[in-house]
């Protein structure tokens, strides 16, 4: 009972964070690898790992909401 908790951690107000699965960058901006989009006039990023798995939805321009 001697364990100290900690709230989860929370992104900097500059990390990019994915917004599929919340992985958060390191450093302040997006890796080169990260997909950028935009969908209904708001900029979304997706980890390298969201974006290979859906690539064929992207390649068919299906909004994020359908993959």
């Amino acid at each position: 009972m001697d364990e100290e908790t900690r709230p989860p951690e929370q992104p900097d107000a500059g990390s990019a964070v994915c917004a599929r699965c919340g992985t958060v960058a390191h450093g302040d901006a997006a890796p080169l690898t990260w997909l950028r989009s935009v969908e209904d006039g708001q900029r979304l990023l997706f980890c390298e790992n969201c974006a290979r798995l859906h690539i064929r939805a992207i390649e068919s321009r299906l909004d994020s909401l359908w993959w």
